[in-house]
């Protein structure tokens, strides 16, 4: 038997849960190693189109906040981001993971200036402070989930975007001069949400 497994028996003599590297008759991991349920944290359902989610246009997209980070005791927001043709982010970089799903459409995805062609169907994982942004090549809208862990992009994109009514509603058709406000407000905020814009 290991040293880690001796150790772990002698400690916590009456665990019943074996550990997974240790053969049947090993000791056992004590239950006490994953903290107890905490009944004050709700089951969230997220209905993309139902009343609870709040609806944003962000640089040409609408996103659909599914997922807080309040419902998730600050480990994660999840994100429904609805994008049309042609839009999506300037460059930036952000302190934290972000994970895109593409479920719909298709995207040229620009990661420390390596361009990539993304499919329905893949999944993309940006590592944190890393360069990156995102173009819709499809001919139609293109659907993705988006996760960032830890979370704060779904306040960010609230901060800085203008609320829609639905999932599908159009973005506002805004003037040149509200277009540079909304830029100068996400440049402004981008700190504080430790998000960084970078020159293209």
């Amino acid at each position: 038997m290991s040293l880690l497994g001796n150790a772990l028996r002698a400690a916590f003599p009456k665990s019943g849960r074996r550990m997974m590297s240790e053969p049947d008759n090993a000791s056992t991991w004590p239950s006490a190693m994953i903290p107890p349920d905490d009944p004050k944290r709700q089951f969230t359902i997220a209905d993309p189109d139902g009343p609870r989610v709040r609806h944003v246009s962000v640089s040409g997209g609408t996103y659909t906040i599914l997922v807080t980070g309040g419902d998730s005791a600050g480990r994660y927001c999840l994100i429904d981001m609805l994008v049309p043709p042609g839009s999506g982010p300037p460059p930036h970089r952000h302190d934290f993971e972000e994970m895109f799903t593409l479920l719909e459409g298709e995207l040229e995805f620009t990661f420390r200036g390596q361009k990539s062609i993304i499919h329905a169907g893949s999944t993309v994982n940006v590592p944190a402070n890393a360069p990156h942004f995102f173009k819709n090549i499809s001919d139609g809208a293109a659907r993705m989930l988006c996760m960032c862990a830890p979370p704060g992009q779904e306040e960010f994109f609230m901060a800085i975007g203008d609320p829609v009514d639905a999932r599908t509603t159009p973005p506002p058709n805004l003037t040149e001069q509200e277009r540079e406000q909304r830029r100068r407000k996400a440049r402004e905020l981008g700190p504080k949400y430790r998000t960084e814009y970078l020159k293209s």
